[in-house]
């Protein structure tokens, strides 16, 4: 027992430090650095040796792998600190596969046997990512097309030679001519641009003399992070390492996306019919497309091109969502196909005033912009679509997902307006730490600890009657510092992804509740009849048109519908013509055929019996053979299906 206790004395801990932390070895100061090498590899869970240890930073002073030097003959001691760093820019960790990416030399992570090479060959600098042109992340993710397309610009506003103050020739420039860089703050104050873009604030971190090499944009974390060993769990135990540092909320001075533009205004009415027939709120998913916004330097617009409304409960004063929806992944499926992603998402808060034919204005200064609740929703949904960065350590950072508001302006006309929350109230969303007050719907309030869940302190600042800032702690919580304006409008001159025509009964949106907005197959026979044969690709440029067609509860087209949705992207009408002669659809013309006649022949039994009521009520019922529905006797198609009998 005591020469057990007098071995376990002897062993010593040391420290190991890397780019992802440091862990602590227990070692016996007989042990090679072979078995040194050994045990770093397990305690860090690295796939190979392609590693080297050091006992001073910046890779000098190798401890080179043997079978015969001891660590007590090195003169390591308990306590000491040693550096690991890879070797050749081999990646030892998922996170290092972005800059692994950009390195020339090969990846030697598959070796089975400790390295021993020399401090030269560590010292390898790796490329800055951010002259990456594949646009990949830390993670492994891709960036979005748009991001790509403006790490190629420069950035810079060009500015024309000013004939009063330069004084030299054409092809020179001065003070008052050279271009300014895109985050200067005199001229986006000029240009009344409140936020600087996502792009524009990424190279202004990257201007120094660094060039942005010690760049890393990183979410708040509000959570207590795990795996603590120093003390029992929360709510028993608590240390500085593990604890949540205190927010203070500021400002954001930059957006993701810098304009929110709707192809055409038809998008937006067609939106709104739902409410001018019901008077209910409603809620809808954008889907569009990222380009590049010329009227702010490197900025991002996101351009609209569709709303698909998911399944929902409202009323005159509110609007829930009914989740899960079963038919998301389709619709996703569906815009991808057609170039399109999910973008942001749009609700109503309209009041009409009955007297004055108008709308009545309840959001501005004196109220609010955005409720509580709804930056929590935002907050929710930017959380979803996160945006791929290069300079996260995770790979994301931020959101390009937009809020739109439609809802009465000064002149009690309707008018939208767009928003975003800021990266750290998605941060607050995300840990649960954010909840609406009761009774004022333009206060948020920070959540308190309790034995679940441990809340930092979250402050703002305000000024005083001094005019100094002070801090406050967030409860309750102004929602204005939450907040990102994005302008939200329709182009001059529409455009048109999908085709609208006033002439033209339009197709019903999906999952709208009301008598003659319902979707079913007799609404789609009515559809297809305004078409002729040749303008089968007008008709199926329609986003709700091809969403029933993919969702069809008797006969869903999703799996064969991938030539049609080309045809419809890219306008090629011979193929929307092949895919028309198609199996597929000729079962789905035969059923609009057959609907054709038995309407008609419907029609005529009851103009022939209406007179006497004979026929109403006399015959037996009858099966329908497409989905077994038993039917009254008079009808000519399902009640169920619609389908003719």
């Amino acid at each position: 027992m005591l020469r057990h206790d007098q071995s376990r004395n002897s062993l010593m801990m040391l420290r190991v430090q890397s780019s992802e932390g440091t862990r602590r070895v227990e070692c016996d100061p007989q042990d090679t650095t072979m078995d040194l090498f050994q045990k770093v590899h397990d305690a860090f869970g690295l796939g190979g040796f392609c590693f080297a240890l050091f006992r001073e930073r910046g890779c000098k002073d190798e401890i080179s792998s043997s079978r015969s030097k001891t660590l007590k003959s090195l003169g390591l001691n308990h306590g000491d600190l040693i550096y690991l760093a890879p070797i050749n820019g081999a990646v030892l960790w998922p996170n290092d596969a972005s800059m692994n990416s950009h390195s020339n030399t090969p990846d030697t992570s598959e070796k089975s046997e400790p390295s021993t090479s020399s401090s030269q060959t560590i010292a390898t600098r790796w490329k800055s990512s951010s002259s990456s042109s594949t646009g990949s992340t830390s993670n492994g993710s891709q960036e979005d097309e748009v991001d790509l397309q403006l790490w190629k610009m420069d950035g810079q506003i060009k500015r024309d030679r000013d004939d009063k103050f330069c004084r030299h020739g054409a092809n020179a420039c001065c003070l008052h001519c050279s271009p300014l860089e895109p985050f200067d703050e005199a001229y986006l104050k000029e240009q009344k641009i409140k936020h600087m873009s996502f792009h524009s604030y990424l190279r202004k971190l990257t201007a120094g003399v660094d060039r942005g090499k010690f760049v890393a944009l990183e979410d708040i974390s509000c959570r207590i992070k795990l795996g603590c060993k120093d003390h029992p769990p929360w709510p028993r135990g608590i240390c500085s390492k593990c604890q949540p540092n205190a927010v203070t909320l500021n400002r954001q001075i930059y957006r993701h996306v810098d304009n929110v533009m709707f192809e055409n205004p038809q998008i937006v009415e067609r939106f709104l019919d739902y409410w001018r027939v019901t008077g209910h709120q409603r809620i809808g998913f954008l889907y569009g497309t990222y380009e590049i916004h010329a009227d702010v330097p490197l900025g991002i617009r996101a351009t609209v091109s569709a709303i698909y409304e998911p399944p929902q409960e409202s009323s005159r004063d509110s609007v829930s969502l009914l989740l899960p929806d079963d038919k998301e992944e389709v619709v996703d499926d569906v815009a991808r196909q057609l170039g399109m992603c999910r973008i942001g998402w749009i609700f109503t808060d309209l009041i009409a005033d009955v007297q004055k034919g108008t709308v009545q204005h309840v959001r501005n200064i004196e109220s609010h912009f955005l409720s509580a609740q709804e930056c929590i929703m935002a907050g929710h949904f930017q959380n979803q679509h996160p945006n791929p960065c290069r300079f996260s350590p995770g790979g994301y950072f931020g959101s390009k997902f937009a809020t739109v508001c439609v809802t009465g302006d000064s002149t009690n006309q309707v008018h939208m307006e767009g928003y975003q929350v800021s990266n750290q109230c998605m941060a607050l969303v995300r840990d649960g730490c954010l909840v609406p007050t009761k009774d004022a719907s333009e206060l948020g309030s920070i959540r308190e600890s309790s034995d679940k869940q441990y809340v930092p302190d979250v402050y703002y600042k305000e000024k005083d009657n001094y005019g100094n800032e002070v801090p406050r702690l967030a409860r309750p919580l102004p929602v204005e510092y939450l907040l990102v304006d994005v302008p939200a409008s329709t182009p001059l001159v529409p455009q048109y992804k999908f085709h609208v025509d006033s002439s033209i009964s339009q197709f019903p949106v999906e999952n709208r509740m009301v008598q003659g907005h319902l979707q079913d197959f007799g609404t789609l026979s009515s559809y297809m009849r305004q078409f002729t044969e040749d303008q089968f690709l007008l008709a199926m440029s329609d986003f709700h048109v091809l969403l029933y067609i993919a969702t069809m509860d008797m006969l869903p087209l999703r799996e064969h519908m991938a030539p049609l949705l080309e045809a419809v992207r890219t306008g090629n009408s011979a193929l929307a013509s092949e895919w028309r002669h198609s199996e597929q659809w000729g079962t789905v013309e035969q059923l609009i055929a057959a609907t054709e006649v038995s309407s008609a022949s419907g029609s005529h039994s009851l103009d022939h019996h209406g007179a006497s009521g004979s026929g109403l009520g006399g015959g037996a019922k009858w099966t329908c053979p497409h989905c077994t529905f038993i039917n009254a006797p008079h009808l000519s198609s399902c009640e169920m299906c619609n389908l003719p009998r």
